[in-house]
């Protein structure tokens, strides 16, 4: 038998189909997503969640037309943002993504929402998560008059193609709007009633992989979350790997059977008894964009506009070693819980003041941010890891970045084996869904350490 993830990305929906027995790709598809709409306002990022629907079930259609033995179609996508819905289960309003900025203004009593719910609560909340989105829209009267409930977008897909008129969230999903105990597995009504949400939009979770209907005589899994669907199409032998993913952003994940509260370290529910703990870096792979951009300037200022700077930066790390590098701080746009961090250099000396130890020194600074944060889990959490599933353009497509990463942790590194590690995944915890294969033997997750 086969499955069918669909990933509905920010800018491009992703599809597999799954081989079950190998739990390998068989093939891929990507497609642009329909894009933004023009907004009102320069703090919203909105997208048509109806378009993005139509796009996404008709390059379904087509894979279901052209593989007859698909059994099972499991759903991921963008989290944070929402859509409200109205009572027949239609969109009431746009998607307002994860990029949108609206919980960064101040409510009427001129006071900011995340600010005020980190205050009040200990609780980590960023503008773009979906129930500060909402909480703000409650204050300022935006909330639209036929909204009912909210969904994220893969939630909306779902429920579209399966006919349903409610939404059913994973915990995945549910806990990246915000306002979700996820050891408890409950949304935190009590701080939803303090800021004026009587908690009637929130939808049902479910902390499992299960079917949420059918579309076409084939079982639909409820959507899980991108970060929990990339792990799960990635890592083989979570007792011993990490998954380092590095696309504009960086982000480390493992997998464990509790939760940890550190600076700059989200829990994440996974399924059931799991968790993902997980260390994001902002600029993650954008360093390495931002390096080509100064020498593409550089190139310019001297007449050899033409260069192409990654070609060049490719040939500086082809160079022997020689001394230190600069340390090189890729915090550019700061992190999570200190924005106002920027980057910067130190260790500059006569030697390695040049253009191999300034890109030397950027990549090490990309990996090392995220080495802080595996220390951070290690030495929370008590765990050990020996090795590295790499994953993300900024990884696979760097080989020099594949060994400084391997070298600096001191591990083996191997590249994720699906190129659509979150598609892939999320035709996996369909399988799981309807019972044709367990998400723990899926990823080698026996608990504890």
């Amino acid at each position: 038998m086969k499955s069918v993830g669909i990933d509905i990305g920010t800018t491009s929906i992703s599809a597999v189909v799954l081989d079950n027995q190998s739990m390998r790709m068989a093939r891929a598809w990507t497609i642009s997503n329909p894009g933004f709409l023009t907004p009102a306002h320069p703090w919203e990022r909105l997208q048509d969640p109806d378009a993005i629907v139509e796009t996404a079930k008709g390059l379904l259609d087509e894979i279901l037309d052209d593989n007859p033995d698909v059994g099972v179609i499991g759903l991921t996508g963008q989290m944070h943002g929402i859509v409200y819905l109205d009572g027949a289960g239609r969109a009431a309003s746009p998607l307002m993504t994860w990029q949108d900025m609206r919980a960064s203004r101040p409510l009427a009593d001129g006071s900011l929402i995340c600010e005020a719910v980190q205050a009040r609560y200990g609780i980590k909340a960023y503008p773009g998560y979906g129930l500060m989105t909402h909480l703000y829209n409650v204050d300022a009267g935006a909330v639209p008059a036929r909204a009912e409930g909210i969904a994220a977008i893969p939630d909306y897909f779902g429920m579209a193609i399966a006919g349903n008129t409610r939404p059913l969230l994973h915990s995945s999903n549910a806990a990246s709007l915000g306002l979700y105990d996820i050891e408890k597995h409950a949304w935190r009504r009590d701080i939803l009633r303090e800021f004026g949400e009587d908690g009637g939009m929130l939808p049902e979770v479910v902390n499992r992989y299960q079917s949420i209907g059918s579309y076409r005589g084939i079982p639909v899994s409820v959507a899980i979350g991108d970060n929990q669907a990339s792990f799960l199409g990635s890592v083989r032998h979570s007792d011993a790997e990490i998954l380092i993913n590095m696309g504009t952003g960086g982000q480390i994940s493992l997998l464990c059977d509790r939760a940890l509260a550190a600076e700059e370290i989200e829990t994440r529910p996974f399924n059931e008894d799991g968790y993902l703990v997980v260390g994001p870096s902002l600029c993650g792979g954008r360093a390495y964009a931002i390096l080509a951009r100064f020498f593409r300037e550089c190139a310019k200022a001297f007449d050899c506009a033409q260069a192409d700077p990654y070609a060049v930066m490719s040939r500086f790390l082809e160079q022997p070693r020689e001394g230190d590098p600069m340390v090189v701080r890729t915090t550019f746009d700061g992190t999570r819980e200190r924005p106002e961090l920027r980057g910067g250099v130190d260790n500059l000396t006569t030697d390695n003041f040049t253009p191999w130890g300034l890109t030397r020194g950027v990549l090490e600074g990309m990996v090392r941010e995220l080495l802080d944060r595996y220390e951070t889990m290690r030495r929370g959490l008590g765990v050990q890891r020996s090795r590295i599933i790499a994953s993300g353009n900024g990884l696979r497509r760097n080989p020099a970045l594949q060994h400084i990463a391997a070298e600096m942790f001191g591990m083996e590194l191997a590249l994720s084996i699906n190129t659509e590690e979150a598609a892939c995944g999320a035709a996996a915890a369909g399988v799981a869904a309807i019972g044709q294969a367990d998400w723990r033997q899926a990823v080698g997750f026996r608990g504890g350490r």
